[in-house]
């Protein structure tokens, strides 16, 4: 099955042929796959082919999906990675999902719900900034975008109804929150099926969003917005990463100024080798060279979405 059907020609100066060139040097296979698919006409079953080196036995998925962390053991964020990548090819349904929820409901915690990080990780190396702890607590961060994407695919399973309560719980109870927790609630309210809740919670968000400056609403004004507790110290976040399509509940939390000054920024984070940078904490060498590559895909995806030329 084709991506994005006939095989288009970039511009060799074009952002997208820049990008191009980043990632066949630098990208695991995965990445290289994924970026076919989207922008060269690439095929739908070589992204699985690629993804399914990551899955387990046990149908978590592992191997470090998620760069941070580290080791062959499955974990939640690893396989909440797995299904944004399946969502974005088409191919959330089948046995493979379900095995997934069967897997899902096997770490989740006694609320029907998903950590951050499943004690297994103990003994691999990870991320400082995700600790392993013998009793993790629920997280909206991990479960919101899980349970989202699974109703969107209209993916019915027994997990899915304690873990969508839990969801609407977390949501209902967002006071003070951090960026990644919104990003995650946003998710889950741009799949849940119950879309006048969705729509009256994601406004409730977005008020949140710009009473606490959890987003910069003008880049050339960057020093000007806090950075949030324990982030890296650039690691702010701008509307495009809320609204990651016109189609997002987030987009309304925006005027057409801030998202176009948005959009602008993104597109000037491009840097000389074709890639886009991460702007959260490294650790170690190897996952913020990995970490790129994913970065870079997503940035051209949100800028095509919004029409910015890309190729």
């Amino acid at each position: 099955m084709a991506g994005t059907g006939a095989t288009p020609v970039p511009s060799p100066a074009s952002p997208l042929a820049r990008a191009e060139q980043f990632v066949w040097l630098t990208a695991r296979v995965l990445e290289q796959r994924r970026f076919a698919y989207h922008f060269l006409g690439g095929s739908s079953d070589a992204v699985e082919t690629a993804l399914a080196a990551y899955l387990d036995e046990d149908g978590g998925y592992g191997h470090a999906l998620e760069p941070d962390l580290r080791g062959p053991v499955s974990q939640p964020l690893h396989t909440a990675h797995a299904l944004r990548v399946l969502d974005s090819i088409g191919r959330c349904g089948g046995l493979r999902i379900e095995r997934m929820c069967r897997y899902l409901t096997g770490v989740s915690t006694p609320d029907g719900a998903l950590p951050a990080v499943h004690p297994s990780q103990r003994g691999y190396p990870s991320a400082p900034f995700v600790p392993v702890v013998d009793d993790p607590p629920s997280e909206l961060l991990t479960t919101g975008p899980v349970v989202g994407l699974l109703h969107r695919n209209q993916v019915w399973h027994a997990w899915l109804f304690r873990a969508t309560d839990y969801c609407w719980t977390a949501v209902d109870a967002l006071e003070k929150s951090q960026p990644y927790e919104i990003e995650a609630a946003v998710t889950f309210l741009e799949g849940v099926p119950d879309r006048v809740r969705a729509e009256a919670a994601a406004d409730r968000l977005g008020r949140l969003v710009r009473e606490q400056r959890l987003v910069v609403l003008d880049p050339a004004r960057i020093e000007a917005f806090p950075v949030a507790d324990g982030y890296a110290p650039k690691e702010h976040h701008f509307p495009h990463d809320y609204a990651r399509t016109p189609e997002s509940l987030a987009r309304r939390w925006f005027t057409d100024d801030e998202m176009a000054r948005s959009l602008d920024h993104l597109e000037s984070l491009q840097q000389e080798n074709g890639g886009w940078p991460v702007n959260w904490r490294q650790w170690a060498p190897g996952t913020a060279l990995e970490a790129r590559p994913i970065v870079t895909i997503e940035a051209l995806r949100t800028l095509r979405a919004y029409g910015r030329a890309i190729g």
